[in-house]
């Protein structure tokens, strides 16, 4: 293992409750939801009524003439890496030396759909030439580097809800391997459509509290039954400490460390004992050279299905030890987010993140009876401040394919 250390020197989302990060941030901290009513013209025709629709439309912040060329993926990718890249300030480096791994669970689904329909209706010739760069899985990571003329490389895994954890994880490997200075990592996804609604839906995977949508997201609660979908970007912007150092960057964060695993269970159901995302987390924790002592903080993945969230918890005290997970501050920020697919561990390393530099944690937000299958202490009803000193946070992110990815962020 290179020790070079990697850190964490900018910040960009646009997400369900901001259209930046100290608007997201602002939102997660007062417990507020960005879940709200989807267009009334789906309604007769879908089981679910309501969705993490992006707080800001990315129309608001790109050129009109770039708009037509990107899928709504890769819009939201521009939107929140021009804001990292700004907030890490604008960095000099030999393009030779940026790289760019930014994921997508689903890709240009929205294009597809779109220019398939336009295609049955009007004839071939009314499908745009841009079909093909916009609905290809790599054109985020595409669009990013070509902002920024990234020639280092630009990767795109995919692993469904756990990509932009991965594409993380292999930033810190570009920057520890020498093959990059500074990075560009994380995801995005635009993915709600009503065909992909219905799809959800027919697996009875989504929550269809239509009555009250934005309690419809509730993590570890005994009621919850199944996420919602969401929408939006995460990018940080990673360096090697010795670049950062050098032009005196601002550090929120060392990304310390990350662990795969694979269930190898069923394509869509977690190991009830969560063994592989336990094993994750343990990877995760000895790839940051730290121990499970020093975690203070954990984002579970916990998504709101019934399945998922104790077996996570369950995850989380096999790795980290009873004496530890009775006293770590366990959250999840999908209820308030909803759950942003292959862009959801971006985001919420964004607020891992942000929970180290600034000491507290948000709360689970509509956690009201907490359900006894869950063996790890939840943050609820308030945030919950952190102690100052050396600390370390946990994200978790896990994909349909039994792909389990775990971050490990320390304080600098």
């Amino acid at each position: 293992m290179s020790t070079r250390e990697v850190v964490v020197t900018g910040l960009g989302a646009t997400t369900p409750l901001g259209g930046d990060v100290a608007t997201t941030w602002s939102a997660l901290l007062e417990g507020r939801s960005g879940i709200t009513s989807l267009p009334e013209e789906w309604h007769d025709s879908l089981p679910v009524h309501f969705g993490g629709v992006a707080a800001v439309d990315p129309a608001e912040k790109l050129e009109r003439h770039r708009l037509r060329r990107l899928d709504r993926t890769q819009q939201f990718s521009l939107v929140a890496a021009r804001e990292a890249w700004a907030d890490a300030g604008a960095p000099e480096v030999d393009p030779l030396r940026l790289g760019v791994v930014v994921s997508s669970g689903i890709g240009g689904i929205l294009t597809i759909l779109n220019q398939y329909d336009i295609f049955r209706e009007q004839g071939w010739k009314r499908v745009s030439p841009f079909t093909v760069p916009m609905l290809m899985p790599n054109s985020p990571a595409a669009a990013v580097a070509l902002e920024f003329t990234a020639r280092a490389g630009a990767h795109v895994p995919v692993s469904a809800c756990a990509s932009s954890a991965e594409a993380i994880g292999d930033a810190i490997e570009m920057i520890r391997s020498g093959r990059a200075d500074v990075v560009i990592a994380g995801g995005t996804e635009a993915a709600i459509h009503p065909l992909n609604i219905a799809s959800f839906a027919s697996m009875r995977a989504l929550s269809t509290r239509n009555d009250d949508p934005q309690a419809a997201s509730r993590p570890f609660d005994v009621d919850r039954d199944g996420f919602v979908m969401g929408e939006g970007a995460g990018i940080v912007i990673l360096e090697s400490a010795e670049h950062a150092a050098a032009r005196g960057a601002r550090v929120y964060a060392v990304a310390a460390g990350s662990g795969y695993t694979c269930d190898a269970h069923d394509i869509v159901q977690p190991d009830p004992v969560g063994a592989g995302a336990a094993r994750a987390i343990s990877a995760a924790i000895t790839d940051a050279g730290l121990s499970p002592d020093d975690i203070v903080h954990v984002n579970a993945h916990a998504t709101s299905t019934p399945a998922g969230d104790v077996a996570e918890t369950v995850a989380i005290r096999s790795a980290l030890g009873d004496s530890v997970a009775d006293r770590v501050a366990v959250t999840s920020t999908k209820s308030m987010t909803g759950h942003l697919l292959g862009g959801a561990g971006a985001v919420e390393s964004i607020a891992s993140v942000l929970s180290l530099y600034n000491g507290v944690v948000p709360a689970t937000r509509n956690l009201r009876e907490i359900d006894p299958g869950v063996v790890v202490d939840i943050v609820r009803d308030k945030p919950r401040e952190l102690a100052p000193g050396d600390a370390a946070a946990v994200n978790n992110s896990f994909g349909f394919g039994g792909h389990n990815i775990a971050l490990v962020f320390r304080r600098p």
